[in-house]
């Protein structure tokens, strides 16, 4: 029997679960009907654009922009501040209802999943019916609209309810293809991002239907293995299954990023950051009992490139002073000079802590390790903020980076 797959994608998910709890608080105009975002503050680099109104789009702002320049473009665009508590309730509700429909549902981000219908047509009726009803609850009880996209397996569900918006139902089969997907530009393929897009372009491929029929061999001479799957990807083909709701909580990567009020431009201050973004990351990695065989090193240029380069590691690391100085080692190699205005580390190819063996060829940090286990006994009972090193003492920079801090269900 042939999968059906439902992917289901919240329509401006920030500003849309803003705008519905204002009008349950009595607020009498609501944000989607006006040019309205959720924006960080303005006055700062470090606000940004994380979610606009479809009357805000009229006048080209993009998520993701700063606040500043979205506002000379529509100065009477209405800001609000993001309300992450909110969005996570309104996400898990959305999840319990999408419930009653499968229990195989898998959660790509906090405001799209997959739903795997194969065999509830008995219970629930024909795809399209059981896809209206959904969207229908979500919207009645709930309140915000969806997007669903739907076929047989997980890419072509997403690649669907891309294709037009909001608030709609669309399939994307295999025999549709040819007439939905493959005149696209190649660039609205999962997968192909801004560096993939050009390299594609320069070989003559500038539909996903001039990859889907450009030779495999040639594609991996470009591109390696990924050659495959993108091949793969623009003839449709993924068979991926809907993770079971145990798999969707598996931890694959922890890390913490900042954007920086002014240009970094000297090596000390960006060596700086990343202790107190170490301090974050490890700290996560010890409250949840993990360790880390890879660090990872995100920069941002004051002029928005983006790069990053990553370290492979003989022995796996929870410790801050291990995660921090190969970080320091990865920056060194990776900066280029350039005046930087974010920084991050991420922890990958994580293991339990359990499963760390000590290696002749690796420092010993097992007097860092006592001095870290002192550290978080006295920030789990008295809060980030009491102990910090002298190296923050009088700096700018906070000791530590990346936002909050949730450890054992507690926000530090």
């Amino acid at each position: 029997m042939s999968r059906i797959i439902f992917h289901i994608d919240v329509n401006s998910a920030f500003l849309s679960w803003s705008a519905v709890q204002r009008l349950k608080d009595g607020e009498n105009v609501d944000l989607r009907e006006i040019p309205s975002a959720v924006a960080g503050d303005g006055q700062s680099r470090r606000g940004i654009i994380l979610a606009k109104s479809t009357p805000a789009k009229k006048y080209g702002i993009q998520t993701g922009e700063p606040t500043g320049m979205a506002l000379q473009k529509c100065p009477e665009l209405v800001c609000i501040p993001p309300d992450f508590p909110l969005y996570s309730r309104s996400s898990e509700k959305m999840f319990q209802l999408l419930g009653e429909y499968s229990d195989r549902i898998e959660q790509f981000s906090i405001d799209e999943g997959f739903l795997e219908y194969t065999g509830m047509e008995a219970l629930f009726g024909p795809p399209l019916e059981a896809a209206k009803t959904i969207q229908q609850r979500i919207f009645t009880e709930l309140g915000f609209t969806v997007n669903i996209g739907i076929s047989c397996n997980k890419l072509l569900a997403k690649m669907a309810g891309e294709l037009e918006k909001p608030n709609k139902i669309i399939t994307l089969f295999p025999d549709e293809l040819e007439k939905k997907l493959w005149p696209l530009p190649v660039s609205e393929l999962f997968m192909v991002g801004r560096r993939t897009a050009p390299k594609l372009r320069k070989m003559g491929i500038r539909t996903i239907g001039d990859l889907a029929k450009y030779p495999t061999d040639l594609l991996v001479l470009e591109f390696k293995s990924f050659g495959m799957t993108l091949h793969a990807f623009a003839n449709g083909m993924d068979d991926s299954p809907v993770a079971a709701a145990t798999e969707v909580h598996e931890i694959k990567s922890i890390g913490n990023s900042t954007t920086i009020a002014y240009d970094v431009t000297d090596r000390e201050t960006a060596h700086r950051i990343l202790l107190a973004l170490a301090e974050t990351v490890a700290l996560r990695l010890r409250g949840s009992k993990l360790c880390a065989q890879e660090i990872a090193v995100t920069l941002k240029t004051s002029d928005f490139q983006v790069y990053s380069h990553q370290k492979q590691l003989l022995n796996a690391i929870d410790c801050t002073n291990a995660v921090y100085e190969t970080a320091i080692e990865v920056f060194d190699h990776a900066w280029k000079g350039e005046p930087l205005r974010l920084l991050g580390i991420r922890a990958g190819k994580l293991c339990d802590e359990g499963c760390v063996q000590l290696s002749l060829l690796e420092p010993d940090w097992s007097k860092q390790k006592k001095a870290d286990a002192a550290m978080d006994q006295i920030h789990m009972k008295y809060g980030k903020d009491t102990v910090k090193r002298s190296t923050f003492a009088g700096s700018e920079e906070k000791a530590y980076e990346g936002g909050k801090l949730k450890i054992n269900n507690r926000i530090l």
